[in-house]
């Protein structure tokens, strides 16, 4: 009596109905896409959202750090402006003032007679932060071969 169909069903049910106490493999399918679907979806939000923030590693330590902050306001805000404002700003070149200034100051400085005076930068790729250039040693001239020999 439990394979009995109820009299008001059809004679051929569909393979997707299944009977009671029997397990349902259409939801359980449906439900491993849905979990996957929505992982995928979620991943590739986050990597469209690190785009300005990948964008901006190539230019300066503050301009990448402005573009992070940009992303990470828009991420949590769900406000888009944040994000397209990140976006211009990794594309924009923002090009190195302070180098040529400082340069222009210490030669003043040599002209007038004064020592430079040495100022804290924190700027790591400013000239006076680089490492020394430890110069090469010459190599020793090579004689031309004179006695015609071979090698």
């Amino acid at each position: 009596m439990a394979d009995a169909t109820h009299p008001a069903a059809i004679e051929h049910l569909p393979p997707f109905v299944t009977a009671p106490g029997q397990t349902d493999y259409l939801m359980v399918g449906v439900i491993i896409f849905l979990i996957a679907f929505v992982l995928i979806l979620g991943n590739l939000y986050f990597q469209l959202h690190a785009v300005p923030e990948r964008m901006a590693h190539r230019t300066s330590k503050v301009q990448m750090e402005i573009v992070a902050v940009l992303a990470l306001i828009s991420l949590f805000t769900h406000n888009h402006l944040f994000w397209i404002a990140g976006l211009l700003l990794a594309f924009v070149h923002i090009p190195d003032f302070s180098t040529p200034l400082y340069s222009i100051a210490d030669s003043l400085a040599k002209l007038s007679g004064r020592p430079p005076v040495d100022t804290e930068i924190e700027d790591p790729s400013h000239p006076k932060h680089e490492e020394p250039r430890v110069k090469p040693e010459p190599q020793p001239e090579a004689r031309p071969d004179t006695h015609g020999g071979g090698i």
